[in-house]
């Protein structure tokens, strides 16, 4: 089975400290993954605004948000005022990219692009992805080529611009397979390569699974055969912390079942672009995860 593996890194604290204990571990492995990068403002503490949202209050007791993110993080956009990832953290994403990892935008400020893009026009997103390529280029000295949105969150602009931009392939929804996007009525031909498996926030403190044994709740999920493998998407502020042992058995598990470990650049050069279908975007709910998501359709 081929499976990529998909880092969001979406805090100051994830890139500082998840992420070299990630490459550790991963050097360790001989494993190579797709890192994808917050670079603008840290604002985590502006995400309580989600807390009407059906399912948000649910998942922070599930799964300790304060433990695994810390009082500093959680006040960033409040009570104090959020750092500016690329600047503080630059040396930390180019030890990713000088360890032979590919790096990517995950967006400029996490938080605003995961509670707003949904609704927003072309003119702000263009603004959004322009600041989170400019600060990508001020830190690696070029130009990235895959685009994962926080939270699964787009909308028909994004998906437009990606194309326009110059990215030669996407992650930003949950899916199946990999496919060329439609949302709105706006087609894009920068393939989307989706996330198939379900993330750890997702698992943990439902269905008796914990930090235990999630790791045998993903295997299993892995073994679903798709056609293109699968897409794991993990966070460096949770399985580069405190789920790390968790992530160490997991990648044990695929290894001793001879699966493919790699990035997703290594699914998109598997691929022939001409036999990728197209499909609509859609709203979607996943299990574990509060609100809606941005999700393969079906029938392009």
């Amino acid at each position: 089975m081929r499976i990529a593996l998909k880092i969001d890194v979406d805090t100051l604290r994830g890139t500082l400290e998840g992420v070299p204990a990630l490459l550790e571990l991963l050097e360790r492995q001989g494993v190579r993954a797709t890192f994808l990068f917050s670079l603008g403002p840290d604002h985590t503490g502006r995400a309580l605004r989600r807390i009407f949202r059906r399912g948000f209050l649910g998942k922070v007791r599930r799964t300790s948000v304060l433990s695994h993110y810390g009082w500093r993080t959680l006040l960033y956009g409040t009570l104090l005022p959020g750092p500016h990832i690329g600047r503080r953290a630059g040396p930390s994403m180019r030890a990713v990219r000088e360890a032979g990892h590919q790096v990517g935008i995950h967006c400029y400020d996490h938080v605003r692009w995961q509670d707003f893009v949904a609704r927003r026009d072309a003119a702000w997103t263009r603004w959004e992805m322009t600041r989170a390529m400019q600060a990508f280029q001020e830190v690696f000295g070029q130009r990235a080529e895959v685009h994962g949105a926080a939270g699964w969150q787009v909308n028909a602009h994004a998906l437009a611009l990606e194309q326009m931009l110059g990215f030669r392939y996407a992650s930003d929804t949950r899916g199946r397979a990999p496919f060329y996007p439609v949302l709105g009525g706006i087609a894009s031909a920068c393939m989307q390569i989706p996330t198939t498996l379900p993330t750890l926030d997702e698992l943990i403190g439902r269905d008796g699974v914990d930090a235990g044994n999630a790791d045998e709740a993903l295997f299993q999920a892995s073994r679903e055969a798709l056609p293109a493998g699968h897409v794991y998407t993990l966070h460096a502020e949770l399985e580069g912390l405190r789920l790390r042992p968790l992530l160490e058995r997991l990648l044990a598990r695929w290894q001793e079942a001879g699966d493919d470990l790699g990035t997703l650049g290594d699914t998109y050069a598997a691929l022939d672009p001409a036999r990728v279908p197209r499909r609509p975007v859609v709203w979607g709910e996943v299990p574990g995860r509060s609100g809606v998501l941005a999700v393969e359709g079906v029938d392009g």
